[in-house]
């Protein structure tokens, strides 16, 4: 049976299942949580079973043009943020004199950036060439953290960033590299880059890498669609010799749960702890040689440090707010034909631009960062 066959009778099968039971329509999600599925109404299905069926079985979706129903309505570049949302817990990492336990604060700080989502399966903006996206922080020890991103390519997608604050001797740095493909009744979002951590106050320690699962939009073709994040992430010090290989595991079609994690920490050859639990809700840590056990993080207690954005009107013209303002407003009225033409705009513009360029021999280059082999570092005077 061909594509097309599988989309159209999938369809009927989304109208089977929405017409059905409650008990029919949970069973496609049997565990998940409600903020982490979607289902969407006739007309949105519609679009998007005449979309897919344009779609090829490991198709590039990088270069598909997705409708503005299924778009979070902020850029990439600021979604990146999330992940910045509870740099306190490094706070301090610094003075603590055993690596293992430094090591353990900066893997607690990794896995508390996956809880901060929007509700449902949403993508964020794709980042034109040269936008960028610029915050702050205050924390309650009345420090100060700065936050800056910028698309560095478009073909292939590249977002770097750059995380700072003076005051807690911390420096987080890095690039996005993700690649989207089309699988049938999901849609993958490989995460390729990496994260770095920077500890001031302990450069012996020299970085620590951190790599990140993939993302999973499931049943988009009958059922409910579900996030799931899925595969392998490794955190690693090299200096310290110290690694932690985290599963965060998919749920089978008749087995497992959504959401769940499981790690393995080691230094050198020998295993020194185990990390399990939820990732958006509670994760622990167990010491092998103690047997203790700690909490890592608790998604449902934890207080977000929210960032502070200048206004629109005195942002640049290519800072993701301003530049997607129109956008944004017609998803948030629920306007689909505004924000699909003010999509569409930047955009073309976009592809005028590359133009131009060509045509005058001209070669972009990034504003706020500079790239070393397949890394990206920040321009600091």
């Amino acid at each position: 049976m061909g594509l097309l066959d599988a989309v159209s009778g999938a369809a009927q099968k989304t109208k089977a299942v929405a017409g059905g039971s409650k008990e029919e329509q949970a069973a496609t999600v049997d565990g998940a949580a409600a903020e982490d599925t979607e289902e969407l109404d006739e007309e949105a299905g519609n679009i998007l079973m005449s979309l897919i069926g344009q779609l090829r079985i490991g198709m590039d979706l990088s270069k598909v043009t997705l409708p503005t129903f299924v778009l979070e309505p902020r850029s990439m570049l600021e979604r990146i943020t999330d992940f910045m949302s509870h740099p306190d817990l490094i706070f301090g990492a610094g003075a603590i004199d055993d690596p293992e336990k430094r090591f353990i604060q900066v893997t607690r700080y990794y896995l508390s950036g996956w809880h901060i989502k929007p509700k449902g399966v949403k993508k964020p903006y794709n980042p034109v060439l040269g936008e960028h996206f610029r915050c702050s922080y205050t924390y309650p020890n009345d420090t100060q953290g700065y936050y800056i991103a910028e698309q560095v390519s478009h073909h292939p997608p590249i977002s770097a960033y750059f995380y700072v604050s003076p005051a807690n001797n911390l420096m987080i740095y890095g690039e996005l590299k993700p690649k989207s493909k089309f699988l049938g009744n999901s849609a993958a979002n490989v995460m390729g880059g990496q994260n770095r951590v920077v500890l001031f106050d302990r450069l012996e320690d020299g970085e620590y890498e951190i790599g990140m699962p993939n993302m999973y939009a499931r049943g988009i073709l009958f059922g409910k669609m579900v996030l799931e994040l899925g595969d392998q992430s490794k955190i690693r010090n090299e200096a310290n010799d110290l690694t932690a290989d985290v599963e965060f595991k998919t749920k089978g079609y008749f087995t497992g749960t959504y959401n769940a994690i499981a790690g393995k920490v080691t230094r050198g050859s020998k295993h020194i702890g185990d990390i399990s639990g939820k990732w958006n809700e509670s994760m622990e840590y167990k010491n092998v040689k103690s047997g203790e056990t700690e909490e890592l993080f608790n998604a449902k207690t934890a207080k977000i440090i929210q960032k502070t954005v200048r206004p629109e009107e005195e942002q640049e013209e290519f800072e993701s707010r301003r530049l997607w303002s129109k956008v944004t407003e017609g998803i948030k009225e629920k306007n689909l034909d505004k924000a699909t033409e003010s999509k569409s705009a930047i955009e073309d513009a976009q592809r005028q631009r590359v133009k131009e360029r060509e045509e005058k021999g001209e070669t972009w280059q990034p504003r706020f960062f500079v790239a070393k082999g397949d890394k990206f570092y920040p321009k600091i005077e």
